[in-house]
């Protein structure tokens, strides 16, 4: 047994390492279907791992983001036409896991939509995500009336068109702009003000030098300034890019991925390899917004889940005090989080430090084997969806991990290499 622990735990500090080394940086951005792999017309991506049913399975936010989607594709101009469209098989659903993409909540992805481009620097992999479109009414939690569509429009027509010309001058550096946020109040999961604003000071220069005409400058500016979520969906790439480059390393037991589609929570651990173990989906507990009330969401659905076993997020909450005004909680609830996390991960990361806990790294490396053996699960912060199709956002909380999942991954870990790990 010894010599299996030891074996289990140089493994793990293999994986750990290739996640703190890998390097994301955004190299581009263009229409989904020129750069996300295998995308195919007439597809559609949702978070999570795959639906096995489809549509007939997909829960109330992820149909509206579907119909949505389709309307602003143009495949259909009503919702009636659209699941017409979807009974006739004439579209095609699949998990942004399997095109190594990651987008949050609904994660619905279509072949005209503007993707980020994240190369991971270090290992040469690469990640994919939607562009996010703002708090509240917005595609991904389920809302599809006229002004998500023209906003979605707006994103492919302006907002795309700009970021492009800016990335002709070179990449950006994701991981150095999440490292400089974690010192000033972010956690890059549900709190990204700061690392947003550090986004937009990095492009501004290049946008001003660029030929762009001033009212496009202006209304990227205005975007993204009034975006606070804005660089959620480069940190999600930025988590998977760093994830993925971990994955399959024989014996560790380390997780690798973390995502629910609002039915089936998946997880992966790296000794297991690219396969998914899924448990059930649940509900959040947290901060409802002005009219809005428990029992009014679905279960939790998104790929933004990625950032936790990245060692940021729920893990950093310690470097954003005034993330509890937004997900609810008691003022020490990010200290007190960041603490817990410790005794279920690895190490502390190289570069993502907390300055409040005297610049310690953030708690690092999901082990199954002490979660299985402390009790302790993992914390995200996340937001919600309202249960029915067209609503959006009802609030933000905080779940734990199931601890079904880590029992099933005990189990398949344990079978394949014919050990005991607990």
């Amino acid at each position: 047994m010894e010599d299996i622990e030891k074996k289990i735990d140089e493994a793990n500090r293999l994986c750990v390492e290739r996640i703190m080394e890998s390097h994301p940086v955004l190299v581009d951005i263009d229409h989904a279907i020129n750069v996300i792999p295998r995308m195919e017309e007439r597809m559609i991506l949702h978070s999570g791992p795959p639906l096995q049913k489809g549509w007939d399975e997909m829960v109330g936010p992820m149909k509206g983001a579907v119909i949505g989607a389709m309307i602003y594709e143009g495949w259909a101009k009503s919702e009636a036409e659209a699941v017409e469209l979807i009974r006739r098989g004439e579209v095609k659903f699949d998990s942004t896991a399997n095109h190594d993409a990651a987008a949050p909540m609904a994660g619905i992805v279509t072949p005209s939509m503007p993707a980020f481009v994240v190369k991971n620097k270090t290992y040469g992999n690469f990640a994919y995500c939607n562009v996010n479109e703002g708090l509240g009414k917005a595609l991904r939690f389920g809302a599809n009336d006229e002004q998500v569509i023209a906003r979605l429009h707006w994103i492919e027509k302006t907002l795309m068109p700009a970021l492009k010309t800016v990335l002709r001058e070179g990449e950006i550096d994701l991981k150095e702009l999440i490292e400089a946020s974690l010192h000033r109040g972010d956690e890059c999961h549900n709190r990204n003000k700061t690392v947003s604003l550090l986004f937009l000071s990095e492009i501004l220069p290049r946008l001003i030098r660029s030929d762009l005409d001033r009212n496009q400058v202006a209304e990227v500016v205005d975007f993204i300034r009034g975006n606070p979520h804005f660089f959620l969906n480069l940190s999600i790439p930025s988590s998977k890019s760093s994830l993925d480059a971990a994955n399959n390393i024989e014996y560790s037991t380390v997780v690798t991925g973390l995502c629910t589609n609002g039915v089936n929570f998946g997880l992966r651990v790296s000794g297991i390899g690219d396969r998914w173990v899924t448990a059930p989906s649940i509900h959040a507990k947290g901060k409802y917004f002005k009219g809005f009330k428990e029992g009014d969401d679905a279960p939790v659905l998104g790929d933004s889940y990625y950032s936790e076993p990245a060692g940021i997020g729920g893990f950093a909450m310690a470097a954003a005090p005034a993330i509890v005004s937004f997900i609810g909680g008691e003022p020490d609830l990010g200290i007190k989080t960041t603490l817990e996390m410790y005794q279920i991960t690895v190490t502390e990361h190289r570069y993502y430090k907390i300055a409040n806990l005297g610049y310690r790294g953030t708690p690092l490396g999901i082990d199954i084997r002490k979660v299985l053996r402390t009790g302790i699960l993992p914390v995200i912060n996340t937001g919600m969806a309202h249960k029915d199709p067209g609503v959006g956002q009802v609030g933000a909380g905080i779940i734990r991990v199931p601890m079904e999942l880590f029992r099933k991954a005990q189990i398949e870990f344990e079978n394949k290499y014919g050990i005991k790990i607990v």
